[in-house]
């Protein structure tokens, strides 16, 4: 089976670079003033109806695709989408999920996978690009999981506050 197109060697630490970034700028970007509590871009993307979850998901989905590229195997990105559909599903709940995405920092946590594979490279073989479409196509049903949660929850709020108002 054909592999995943690789990233040249001197290519290698510019896209870990970029990764890091954007996980900075997804899970810990805003330092609370006065704490060590940092927040991103996901616990408020997560606040927007609808949408915001499944861009979340998107987004944290791409350090995968790229992690793939970089040579991780096929255990490293199952652990990282994993962390990511963790954060999806628990960060949908309103409110008890905002908070849950503050403390959940799934994209760090991937990073650090990345950068063990990188540091300690194993003899287990890259994932093939069937593997790792595989894991696109689960984060991409998970977020519209995530659309079509959101939606009904919001239907749900709507009748019953049609019942509690009388409308």
């Amino acid at each position: 089976m054909s592999q995943y197109p690789s990233i040249e060697p001197d290519a290698k630490a510019n896209t870990l670079r970029k990764l890091r970034q954007l996980s900075r700028l997804l899970d810990k970007v805003i330092t609370v003033p006065g704490t060590q509590l940092s927040i991103g871009l996901d616990p408020i993307l997560g606040l927007i109806p609808v949408g915001g979850d499944f861009l979340g998901v998107m987004l944290s989905a791409y350090i995968v695709l790229e992690s793939a590229r970089l040579g991780a195997p096929a255990s490293t990105l199952s652990r990282m989408v994993l962390n990511i559909i963790i954060d999806g599903l628990v960060g949908a709940i309103p409110i008890a999920g905002d908070l849950f995405d503050v403390g959940w920092k799934a994209n760090e946590y991937n990073i650090k996978l990345l950068e063990d594979h990188l540091r300690f490279p194993s003899q287990r073989k890259r994932a093939d690009k069937w593997f790792v479409f595989a894991l696109m196509t689960v984060l991409f049903i998970v977020a519209i999981g995530l659309v079509a949660f959101t939606v009904m929850l919001m239907k749900l709020l709507g009748m019953l506050l049609g019942l509690f108002t009388g409308g």
